[in-house]
Parts: C-alpha cells; sequence; structure tokens
C-alpha cells in the first residue's frame, strides 16, 4: 500500500514463525529496497517500509531467496507462543493447519471479505483475547474435558459467544460459518452474523456456551523472560513504538543466532519472541537488545503506549507520534504505570490500535483532540493547539498523581475522577 514514505509491504510467515537468519535476510533486504525501518503491528504482522514500485520485485525476490513462504488466504491467527505456551489448555496449531487445508480444499473456492479474519486460540498465558477478529476459537474448559468456544466478532470480551465444539466438530462447525459469511456476500463480516441462527446451525455438533468458559484473564506482558513448557527460555522484546531500524534488528539477531536462538516469533503489541535459549543466554541477548532500544521489562512505560507510524510515514497523519510519546512519558509517567493503554493516532482512522483505549490522542489540523474511553474515530472530549500538548500532559500526570489513593491504579483513578474533570487538565494545557 502506498503510504507517506513509500509503499509499505505487510507480511505474516507462513509458518507463524522465522528463523534468526531469514528475518535478518527480511532486514537487509528492507534496507537495501526500502528505508531500513521494520515494524511489528498490533496484531503481530511484520512491516517493511519505504519501498518504490521499481523495486518491490526485487524485494519480492530477496524473500523468496531466503527462502520465506508468506501466508496467503484467509488470515488464521494463532498466539504467538502456540504450541509451546506452558499455560496452553490445547495446541492449536494442527486445529489451524487442518483449517487452512479444509478451506484450500473447497471447490468452488469461497469468496469471503478480503479483511476477515479467523482466530484459534489455545487459551495459554499469551493469549489473543484484545485481538478483533471475525471468528474466534479458544480453547477452554469444562466438565466433560477441553472444548473449543466459537465466538462471533470483536475481542475476546466484546465477541458474541455462539457455541462449545469439540476437536471433531471445529472444522466442520467453521466451515460451515464461513459458508454462511460467503452466501451473504465478500463483504459480510463476523459482526454481521446472527448468532442464535449460527448456533442452531451447529446445535447438532455443538454445545451451549457456559459462564465458566467465558473468562477473561489479561495476557502476560511479552517483554521480559518466560519459561516455556519444554523448560527452555523465550526472550520477548517490544518495539519502540512499534519500529526498529535494520541495522539494530541485525544486530540483534547475530548474536541472538549466535547464543541458540532458534526461531523469532512475532507477537501482538509490536513485539516478537527469540525462542530455544538458555537462561544465561537469555540474559545476556537481553542485556543487548536494551542497548539498541529494544523494550525488555514488563514496567518500561513504552509498553503501554500504542503509536501509528506518524507524519512523514503517513500521508493521512497529522501527529508526530514518536516525538508526542516520548513527550508523554517525560510529561506525564504517572499515566503509564501499565494499567491503562494510551494510544496516540496521526488521524481518525485508528490504525494503530481499532480497539478503545482509556486515553486517545488524535492529530487535528488544529493540534491534539483528546478522546476518553474511546477510539481514534469517536467525537473526542477535550482540544489543545500544539504549543499546549506538554503542558496538557503535565495536567493529566499532576492530576493522577494528586488525586491517586494509596495502591489505586492510573486507570481506576482516571476511572473515578470521570471524563469531565479528565478533559478539564488536558485542555488547562
Amino acid at each position: 500500500m502506498q503510504t507517506g514514505d513509500g509503499l509499505l509491504v505487510r507480511l505474516r510467515p507462513a509458518t507463524g514463525s522465522l528463523t534468526p537468519a531469514e528475518l535478518q535476510a527480511l532486514a537487509v533486504a528492507g534496507e537495501r529496497f526500502g528505508n531500513g525501518i521494520l515494524e511489528v503491528t498490533a496484531r503481530g504482522n511484520l512491516q517493511v517500509r519505504g519501498l518504490s514500485a521499481a523495486n518491490v520485485a526485487g524485494f519480492a525476490l530477496a524473500i523468496g531467496e531466503a527462502g520465506i513462504a508468506v501466508a496467503e488466504g484467509v488470515a488464521i491467527e494463532m498466539p504467538p507462543l502456540a504450541g509451546v505456551d506452558r499455560d496452553e489448555i490445547i495446541d492449536p496449531r494442527p486445529l489451524a493447519l487442518a483449517l487452512r487445508e479444509a478451506i484450500a480444499a473447497l471447490d468452488p473456492p469461497l469468496k469471503l471479505a478480503p479483511k476477515l479474519s479467523i482466530i484459534i486460540d489455545g487459551g495459554g498465558r499469551f493469549h489473543l483475547d484484545d485481538i478483533v477478529s471475525d471468528l474466534r476459537l479458544k480453547a477452554v474448559k469444562t466438565d466433560n474435558g477441553a472444548a473449543w468456544l466459537l465466538s462471533l466478532g470483536g475481542t475476546a470480551r466484546a465477541a458474541r459467544p455462539v457455541v462449545l465444539l469439540g476437536q471433531r466438530a471445529a472444522i466442520p462447525g467453521l466451515l460451515a460459518v464461513l459458508r454462511r459469511l460467503a452466501a451473504m456476500g465478500d463483504a459480510v463480516r463476523g459482526r454481521d452474523l446472527d448468532a442464535e441462527v449460527v448456533k442452531a446451525e451447529l446445535a447438532g455438533g455443538a454445545r451451549p456456551p457456559v459462564t465458566s468458559a467465558l473468562a477473561i484473564e489479561p495476557a502476560v506482558p511479552v517483554a521480559g523472560l518466560h519459561t516455556l513448557a519444554g523448560g527452555t527460555i523465550a526472550l520477548g522484546v517490544g518495539l519502540a513504538f512499534a519500529q526498529v531500524d535494520a541495522v539494530s534488528l541485525t544486530a540483534f539477531l547475530s548474536k541472538a543466532e549466535e547464543l541458540g536462538v532458534t526461531e523469532i516469533r512475532l507477537a501482538p503489541g509490536h513485539a516478537l519472541f527469540a525462542l530455544g535459549l538458555e537462561r544465561d543466554a537469555a540474559v545476556i541477548l537481553q542485556r543487548l537488545a536494551l542497548s539498541l532500544g529494544f523494550r525488555i521489562a514488563p514496567d518500561d512505560p513504552r509498553n503501554h503506549i500504542t503509536t501509528c507510524a506518524g507524519t512523514g510515514a503517513c500521508a493521512s497523519a497529522l501527529m508526530k507520534t514518536k516525538a508526542v510519546a516520548r513527550l508523554m512519558i517525560e510529561a506525564a509517567s504517572e499515566l503509564l504505570d501499565g494499567s491503562l493503554t494510551v494510544h496516540l493516532s496521526g488521524c481518525p482512522k485508528g490504525c494503530a490500535r481499532p480497539s478503545s483505549s482509556e486515553l486517545t490522542l488524535v492529530g487535528a489540523p488544529s493540534g491534539y483532540a483528546l478522546v476518553v474511553n474511546g477510539t481514534a474515530s469517536v467525537a473526542p472530549s477535550a482540544y489543545t493547539d500544539a504549543s499546549g500538548i506538554e503542558s496538557a500532559f503535565s495536567h493529566l500526570g499532576a492530576l493522577v498523581r494528586e488525586n491517586k489513593d494509596a495502591g489505586e491504579s492510573a486507570r481506576s483513578c482516571l476511572t473515578r475522577l470521570g471524563a469531565a474533570r479528565i478533559a478539564a487538565a488536558f485542555e488547562q494545557g
């Protein structure tokens, strides 16, 4: 797609992971054919920026020469540590593979919405509950053993639960829903389905969802050292404001391979996991990651700010999102205790975070608009001009600092104070 800094290429590896050498080849190609900036998106896809029409073919050839297979067809997404997450209820990979093969075997093929997505989540520590999808299968524990909860549309919290499917009924059930979507038209999404109709159609191989199956727990932060099911360590690191330059990424990957990393898995939240490490080696690689500017710890305030590419990289953006993010960290650290997410969006499209945030700052022609408990596209609660943004951040930080009770989180404090108080503090700037 065309952006403010040239063409952007987005890809997801077909195998769900890359070797350090493969990702290094991508970084080198990104520097050679693009502007050397790589991103991991909020959904865990890889983006390479700054290409031109003249060199896209060369970039594609470099991907092929590196032996990287790119996922095609319906987007089927799994948690980043699928199969090795020690708290996983079911390994989702066999089901995802079987579903992909079943969809590919359909003749004639189904005509589905281009951006339709399916999540198959094994229910581990690094789940995808906060990722929006059209169809969601999540492994849950029931009195009769493990099963797959089918839900329609949105995040896990907003999705409409339909039925519990056994292992054998999961693929036929999903195919039935996909056929219904295709019959309704190639612009229809999961949110457009009638949950009761789907439930009736699948009643023969399914059970009704139960309350205990719907419990939603926060995902574990990616940044840090994590013990896997096999006893090895995964090092989770985040990209600072979703981006990394090719030189820094190459340096990280070269050392990772030397220390024994066997695979790299991209992760939602602009992050990645390095797998196959012993603990001592993981600590060494973590120190290197810190020196290269990666986010390495759960308490890094950058973990709690989501940004789009911003002006200079996107023609629609009206905010230098990375610079504003750094300013927020300096002026309003009280907001970034991990209890809430701040979304900095260059325009009302809200590409970096389609779901709602407690605080969303949107670039506007006259300055900045603040949305409280909403997405970038909804009516803002307050405005400030470019000269007042630092003071606005300072007042928001002071609002939390001066009103927070002992042990209270920033999110709880702001919720108690209400949108009107938040807006008034922001506009004091």
